[in-house]
């Protein structure tokens, strides 16, 4: 059987405050789950990979553009695919190519 290395006892306080600094940053609202997205001008579709996505998680969207805004009030745009690593928007096929989101992952 091999031999296990003797815990630091001085790395168990830098531990601790490695883990409190992020608690601290998600009681914030720091949590790391958010990023931007451009749908693609032209199709219907936008592949966002997105590795902090799974099957079960839910994807939230607020327009920076106000070809966004009227993208998201006409509609027209929804996830219609979540897999692990990406999620699919489904929306209207047109030539505006500013149409940029902030969004979230949950779960």
């Amino acid at each position: 059987m091999a031999r296990r290395a003797p815990v630091s006892w001085r790395s168990i306080p830098e531990h601790l405050r490695t883990l409190a600094s992020i608690l601290n940053d998600v009681l914030d609202g720091r949590q790391n789950n958010v990023g931007t997205v451009t749908l693609t001008a032209a199709t219907a579709a936008t592949v966002v990979t997105e590795r902090r996505c799974g099957i079960d998680s839910v994807v939230t969207f607020m327009p920076t553009t106000g070809n966004a805004a009227a993208e998201l009030g006409n509609g027209t745009m929804f996830v219609g695919t979540v897999t692990a690593g990406s999620y699919t928007i489904t929306h209207a096929s047109n030539a505006q190519a500013d149409r940029t989101f902030k969004y979230e992952v949950t779960g």
